[in-house]
């Protein structure tokens, strides 16, 4: 069954920078009843005040988990107030994937989260970039190993245009990966290494048709990280009829919690 579109707040971060209340009620307005948040503890205060007042629920959301500099339970306590479900850490750097001990390291110290995230009723999870993809350990791709040594409660959100970029057929790469993924970042552009050719779902050469075949059962998240120019919810709205329009994608409803349906 097809799950209810999110998009990643960070795709309009300028004009919710700008205008948080609007900006989310603009999203709405699209036929979005959902959102990926970004860096939580940052803007905690105003996604509190401007979430319940947009009728946008929270698929899942963005935040540093197992850095240096972070203090994960604070995260964990953030998201449980703004009621996040599934916390996403959106990035290792690329020198934590070219070795199998550092892979493993990683895995640990998210799994190490598990319980503490159990207890205030959250998931965890990690999202990657291509060098998850393009790093090989024994001739599998880093992500791969990466997705092995994980506790069975943390989740992957699969960026499927980073997939590609990375040198692995994104489709394939769901397949091998089952359940573990349980969200999507869906954006599309050129096959080259340059965020500033993204363009919209189905403006580009990255095989979304095959990609949300592939895994029914995730959350397709719209997400750029940058464009070639123009509006940016341009981008959004045409990314929101393609994926609703021509591939069959359900936007959801909200219920009177604010959660999609």
């Amino acid at each position: 069954m097809a799950q209810p579109l999110s998009v990643q707040l960070y795709t309009v971060r300028d004009a919710l920078a700008a205008d948080t209340p609007g900006t989310l009620q603009r999203l709405a307005d699209i036929g979005f009843t959902q959102v990926e948040p970004f860096a939580i503890v940052d803007f905690a205060d105003a996604l509190a005040d401007a979430l319940p007042a947009s009728g946008l629920g929270i698929s899942s959301a963005h935040n540093g988990l197992v850095g240096d500099d972070v203090d994960a339970h604070q995260v964990l306590a953030v998201a449980q107030r703004l009621g996040v479900p599934t916390v996403i850490d959106p990035y290792v750097g690329p020198e934590k994937w070219q070795t199998r001990e550092d892979v493993l390291a990683t895995a640990a110290k998210l799994n190490a989260l598990v319980g503490p995230a159990h207890d205030l009723g959250l998931r965890i999870g990690y999202h990657n970039h291509a060098h998850e993809l393009q790093s090989r350990i024994d001739g599998t791709t880093a992500l791969e190993v990466f997705a092995d040594a994980l506790h069975e409660a943390v989740v992957l959100e699969v960026d499927t245009y980073w997939a590609e970029i990375g040198g692995v057929n994104a489709a394939e790469l769901l397949g091998r990966l089952g359940d573990r993924v349980q969200f999507l970042h869906i954006k599309d552009g050129p096959r080259v290494d340059d965020v500033t050719t993204q363009t919209a779902a189905g403006r580009g050469e990255i095989p979304i048709a095959d990609i949300l075949a592939a895994a029914p059962h995730a959350t397709p998240v719209v997400e750029l990280d940058d464009h070639a120019g123009g509006d940016m919810f341009d981008e959004v709205i045409e990314s929101f009829r393609y994926l609703t329009e021509e591939l069959g994608q359900t936007a959801g409803t909200r219920g009177t919690d604010g959660a999609a349906q």
